[in-house]
């Protein structure tokens, strides 16, 4: 089925859209490179965590630009490509599951997150983040909660981030099929569960001498379940396994949290 388009009435009452889209934007508007910051992967059982950094022209029209979740998948994609072709500069950060389990998945998140500044062409004299302030950065900061459907450059930024996050589970998907990451894209949902248990029930008939001597299906579990690091382990602080990130560029090094901007009024 073919994308949409608008005319007329439809394409002006878009165009409205976006502009309230760009209340940050406009109110920042001193600032000469805007850069929206946004993730995905926070909420997955499986798969890494992505993060997206993106440096809108002040002029740009992307239309249907809006939160990735609101989108459908064929106009993210379409989207991903318009993004890619208009932007100032952009640029991915990714944190796999080996390293999200050995520091939470909130400090993979902020990992990412800076992977993806340091990856940009443009150095950003202002960053506008999808609700939270990023540790370690000296750019100035505005966290704005829901931000991905306020913001133009937060929106375009968690697109970059989604779509590219899908396209890795689904390669996974063809290294494992038995998983059905192309669909969940590693979220725990009833599938997923479902193919979860029988991997652990088949490693643990395979594996019932080991399994009984260490007294526990645990050892089992972070030993041979783990889909080869790319699903995350279920340990009580929900710390998913993180593996060694893919990025466009080295993170920078670790300096003070940037000065938080006020947020405009209303």
């Amino acid at each position: 089925m073919a994308l949409r388009t608008l005319t007329g009435e439809k394409l002006e009452a878009e165009r409205a859209r976006l502009a309230l889209m760009r209340e940050y934007e406009d109110t920042y508007a001193a600032c000469t490179a805007i850069c929206g910051i946004d993730e995905a992967g926070r909420g997955p059982l499986a798969g890494p965590v992505v993060a997206g950094a993106a440096i809108l022209p002040v002029d740009c029209e992307i239309l249907f630009l809006n939160d990735s979740k609101k989108l459908s998948e064929k106009r993210r994609e379409a989207l991903f490509t318009e993004i890619k072709e208009k932007a100032v500069a952009w640029s991915v950060g990714i944190v796999g599951p080996d390293l999200i389990d050995e520091i939470n998945i909130l400090q993979a998140t902020y990992e990412a997150m800076r992977q993806a500044i340091a990856g940009l062409s443009v150095q950003p004299d202002l960053l506008l983040n999808d609700a939270v302030t990023i540790p370690g950065v000296e750019i100035n900061q505005v966290p704005i909660i829901k931000g991905d459907a306020k913001s133009v450059s937060i929106a375009a930024a968690s697109i970059l981030a989604k779509v590219t996050r899908d396209h890795m589970m689904v390669e996974y998907d063809t290294l494992f099929p038995e998983y059905g990451f192309a669909k969940h894209k590693g979220y725990g949902t009833a599938a997923h569960i479902a193919a979860l248990k029988e991997a652990l029930l088949k490693t643990l008939c395979k594996s019932r001498r080991e399994a009984n001597s260490a007294g526990s299906w645990k050892k089992v579990w972070s030993e041979g379940t783990g889909v080869n690091g790319i699903q995350r382990k279920k340990t009580g602080d929900r710390n998913p396994e993180r593996r060694a990130g893919g990025r466009l560029s080295d993170p920078p090094g670790r300096k003070d949290p940037g000065t938080e901007f006020p947020l405009p009024p209303g």
